[in-house]
């Protein structure tokens, strides 16, 4: 299953290649990295229905993460990849834009790394 982190805090690469070592190692899961939505919709024009799942931040300078879910949704329908949210807020309001917007899932930061795991076995693995 291939993975696309969105964030634009560079050190959450080393965080997630960290956390997501076996799976990478054993194949389960290839993890890619963008650091803005730009660079997100790059990727997707590259690499159409390569990227299963989206994980992605909220909170970015230059494109949100809700606008790049938002082109993500519309774009890329069939089949549709999974997109998470991550925020470092967990209001209601980014919340619900996110549900209405299309999300599959909202996570809030720092990520619980065990739960992430677990849903992702019950979406994907």
């Amino acid at each position: 299953m291939k993975v696309l982190v969105v964030d634009d805090e560079k050190d959450v690469k080393v965080l997630f290649e960290q956390r997501f070592r076996k799976e990478v190692k054993s194949g389960e899961v290839e993890l890619c990295f963008a650091f803005s939505g730009e660079e997100a919709l790059e990727y997707m024009a590259a690499n159409e229905h390569e990227a299963v799942l989206i994980l992605s931040d909220i909170n970015m300078p230059g494109m949100s993460g809700l606008e790049l879910l938002q082109h993500i949704k519309e774009k890329y329908g069939k089949p549709p990849p999974i997109v998470m949210m991550i925020t470092a807020y967990g209001d209601a309001e980014n919340y619900s834009e996110a549900m209405k917007l299309g999300a599959d899932d909202f996570l809030t930061k720092p990520v619980d790394f065990i739960s992430l795991k677990e849903k992702l076995k019950g979406k994907l693995l």
